[in-house]
């Protein structure tokens, strides 16, 4: 945020009458602990009020709200020997956006949290939930019908149609975004004036006019930026790669942040997955060729699909890409919206803008999530089968390197014969053990292990018979549980 940005905030919070729920004023620091209760207290207070964020600001006299300054450096704190911003991040649940910066205002010096509200649930410090009433903080459970009122407020609008900068000129769009890559990746031809690029980036929601000039959105910044660190509110959801040594995250070898918008920046990215993935080298009938042990395809959808699936409400994180000796987990911020043993069938995004605009891209599938394709050369690769994990705040997909069929566990046989099931009902085929046989390539004569693998899977609860009152056991057909 510039200091001109900074400046109208505390224009504006100088016209308060007075302290109150969402903005409280200090003079100089006296412990962590009350730093973090008031994160706690404006977060939940901003929510009340309906405002975006609340502000606790170091260096206005909260009597008279005279600037006096401070001499209270946040961001040089430390509790022990840990930052007094991480420290504040590890003990504030859930993980809301907390900024903090310094500014010199009227020849004295401001330090300045902007807190953001809480939304759908209360923001806690150290286990407990504070509330302003007034300039006071109080415990929220002191007050149930304020309690109840933060947990049924539902964010008013999507992250995507939030504010990223406020710009006065159309100078400052082009020089901040990337205009050009919009035009090139649905290959049309570059408006021949500015206002026409101008007017196009409005029409798609990537910038708003307004009274002082232009804002630039979420969805704008995170598509077309060409410094992803130039946003605050979307710095953080920068794709992080990173490159281990062995199975473990003992020894990195590199780890790169992406720099430019997802738009911009994908098909770079995408590449340098690819350049740090091992290789196998297959003799033909008169050359070597080398090949990618993990199918392009099957990287580009799962990327995309972190990108395009994750929360954006969890803050200080975004998608993640890492790459072992024998596997690349690839995660994203949030939990999935549908369970992941639906996800080759089933595609519901919680960012619709970001998904129907990278679709027309051509970056990501445009029906459905791409899961098929994923699993299709998943199969062809003859590598074990995907595995999906919720965790937490996160959702993770693993990709394994090869193994030999005898070297898989019971339950990657079921993963893959419960995929490969899937993989067929989509394409209006159905599984039998023939086609089973194939996926792990097995003789026929082994057909009696295949049918092993088969009813362990049914009996875990994925498939069942097409036609269970079909006598015949020679050509029974299979289908996912759920079909």
């Amino acid at each position: 945020m510039t200091d001109k940005e900074l400046h109208k905030i505390i224009d504006r919070l100088l016209k308060l009458p007075k302290e109150c729920e969402w903005a409280e004023f200090k003079l100089n620091f006296k412990h962590e602990d009350e730093i973090g209760k008031y994160i706690s207290a404006l977060s939940n207070g901003a929510c009340l009020q309906n405002e975006p964020f609340g502000y606790l600001v170091f260096g206005i006299d909260d009597k008279s709200l005279q600037v006096v300054g401070t001499t209270f450096r946040p961001k040089l704190h430390k509790v022990g020997n840990e930052e007094l911003e991480n420290w504040l991040l590890q003990r504030t649940s859930p993980r809301i956006e907390v900024l903090i910066f310094e500014t010199i205002y009227n020849n004295c010096l401001i330090s300045l949290f902007q807190i953001q509200a809480a939304q759908s649930q209360p923001t806690c410090f150290s286990h407990g939930d504070f509330v302003r009433v007034g300039s006071i903080t109080r415990s929220l459970k002191e007050f149930p019908e304020k309690e109840k009122k933060i947990w049924t407020k539902a964010p008013k609008h999507a992250f995507e149609k939030g504010i990223a900068m406020n710009v006065e000129s159309s100078a400052e769009i082009i020089s901040l975004l990337d205009t050009q890559c919009y035009f090139d990746l649905l290959k049309i031809a570059y408006p021949s004036t500015r206002e026409a690029v101008i007017e196009k980036f409005a029409s798609e929601k990537f910038i708003k006019k307004t009274a002082s000039g232009f804002a630039i959105t979420n969805l704008g910044a995170l598509l077309f930026a060409k410094n992803i660190q130039d946003f605050d509110s979307v710095k953080r959801k920068s794709v992080r790669v990173i490159l281990y040594e062995n199975k473990n995250k003992l020894k990195a070898i590199k780890e790169h942040e992406g720099k430019y918008g997802y738009a911009v920046g994908f098909e770079g990215m995408i590449k340098y997955i690819n350049d740090l993935l091992p290789t196998n080298e297959i003799m033909g009938q008169a050359f070597r060729d080398t090949v990618n042990m993990y199918p392009e395809i099957a990287i580009r959808e799962l990327v995309a699909n972190a990108i395009i699936h994750q929360d954006f409400e969890e803050k200080g994180t975004g998608p993640v890409v890492e790459i072992y000796a024998d596997r690349i987990e690839i995660s994203n911020p949030g939990v999935p919206l549908i369970t992941p043993n639906r996800f080759i069938d089933e595609c519901q995004s919680r960012n619709e803008d970001l998904a129907g605009i990278m679709r027309r891209f051509r970056i990501c599938e445009e029906r459905g999530s791409g899961m098929d394709k994923v699993v299709a050369n998943i199969e062809i690769f003859q590598l074990p089968a995907y595995d999906a994990m919720i965790q937490e705040k996160h959702t993770k997909v693993v990709l394994y390197a090869y193994q030999k069929f005898a070297d898989m566990d019971k339950q990657d046989r079921i993963r893959a014969c419960y995929q490969h099931a899937c993989l067929k009902y989509v394409m209006n085929e159905k599984m039998t053990n023939t086609t089973l046989r194939e996926r792990f390539k097995i003789a026929d004569e082994n057909a009696a292990m295949v049918s092993r693998i088969i009813k362990d899977t049914a009996q875990a609860g994925f498939i069942k018979e097409e036609d269970p009152d079909n006598n015949s056991r020679k050509f029974v057909k299979y289908i996912p549980v759920w079909a």
